[in-house]
């Protein structure tokens, strides 16, 4: 009967899909499937967001709020319909309750339907719709800019001591005293920064530190991460139980509201309270255990970058980066300037020259005709025996 009713509906217009839900993107993410429509409560979509439901290759996204609020100029809405996806936009809370996960829904226009039945209507995103939020949302970048501003002179009011003097940083076990550490994000780019640093973990093997989701990215791409900090929404169960030391990123106060999985798991950890990202309580934590160069996968590295995760804390990675200097370097910048300290062809070289002294050596050695008996003996005796079976 399900299969009955889910081919009476591919046969209406529009696109046809299971329906996944929930409010966090970021948590949606790690669970739809390819072909799925989501539906998300997410005000201004940022790049990571997007980039995140592309990679998922959903067939469509529903959101609740709206895409662009001409707060600033968010890239997300022009991520997924460059990606052909279809952007149903502020259809208003009600949809939760009309949609269930797992429900087979169509989105067609402006409206999403159950068969024929209209759940949720909203404004059908296209590029010129998208072109006018924009222009709208650069107009207004001043005050964003100002607002920015202030957010971080609060934030630096209140995490002044943790900032200038480090008061309050744990002490972990893991030994990053005049090593690299590799801090990852999963965010901006980090499968294509990963793969550059290939050669550079290779040979200078720095301490290799998972921001939440970005544990997970390095097993993904190969790697046991070394530390992972963060406060443990996006990182998963078997990532958590790989061996490595925990840091769990806790609210101002002390409350940590990933602390309980984690115990549940069994896995011991060290609290960190600070106001800022998790991204920076791994900073200030690379930098505070002495670790001689901070490279970041994925993190945010310019003013359209803070500007598009849209949320205050932005301010903290700002002051953060100002905290360690010289010592963070973004991936790109590495993967540009670094170079294996042997080429390809130097290798290709080595190998041939073994090769052809291997060869010498064995036509000059007087042992080198009592090998080539035993060989051609050896070959004639297989080719007698395969001979006889046929």
């Amino acid at each position: 009967m399900k299969l009955l009713r889910r081919r009476a509906v591919e046969e209406l217009s529009g696109t046809v899909g299971v329906a996944r839900l929930d409010r966090r993107t970021k948590r949606l993410t790690t669970r739809i499937r390819p072909g799925e429509i989501a539906i998300i409560d997410h005000v201004d979509i940022d790049r990571v967001s997007a980039d995140a439901l592309v990679t998922a290759r959903v067939a469509g996204v529903v959101n609740a709020a709206v895409s662009t609020s001409g707060r600033y100029p968010n890239l997300g809405p022009e991520i997924l319909l460059a990606a052909g996806i279809p952007l149903l936009d502020g259809v208003g809370d009600t949809v939760f309750g009309e949609v269930r996960d797992g429900d087979v829904v169509r989105l067609d226009g402006d409206t999403l339907y159950a068969g024929e039945r209209a759940l949720a209507i909203g404004t059908a995103q296209d590029e010129q719709s998208i072109s006018a939020a924009m222009a709208e949302a650069r107009a207004g970048l001043a005050a964003q800019l100002e607002a920015f501003a202030a957010n971080t002179m609060e934030y630096l009011l209140k995490e002044r001591d943790l900032l200038l003097d480090g008061v309050g940083v744990p002490a972990i076990r893991t030994r990053l005293e005049g090593r690299h550490a590799l801090i990852v994000v999963r965010g901006y780019d980090y499968r294509e920064d990963l793969q550059a640093l290939r050669p550079y973990i290779r040979e200078y093997r720095p301490i290799l530190i998972g921001v939440d989701g970005g544990a997970d990215a390095l097993c993904e791409a190969g790697y046991t991460p070394d530390l992972i900090v963060g406060d443990m929404d996006s990182v998963s169960d078997e990532v958590l139980q790989c061996g490595a030391e925990v840091v769990v990123h806790a609210y101002a106060d002390g409350h940590a509201p990933g602390l309980q999985r984690v115990q549940d798991l069994g896995v011991h950890s060290v609290i960190f309270p600070a106001a800022g990202t998790s991204e920076d309580v791994a900073m200030l934590l690379a930098d505070e255990a002495g670790a001689s160069l901070i490279v970041a996968v994925g993190t945010h590295a310019t003013l359209v970058e803070f500007l598009d995760k849209g949320r205050q804390g932005m301010a903290s990675t700002f002051l953060t980066r100002l905290r360690i200097g010289g010592k963070l370097v973004d991936a790109k910048g590495v993967s540009r300037l670094y170079r294996s300290r042997i080429s390809n062809w130097s290798l290709v070289s080595l190998v041939l020259a073994t090769l052809v002294t291997m060869m010498a050596a064995i036509y000059v050695s007087s042992a080198a005709q009592a090998y080539g008996d035993l060989i051609a003996d050896a070959w004639s005796s297989f080719w007698f025996w395969s001979s006889n079976l046929f």
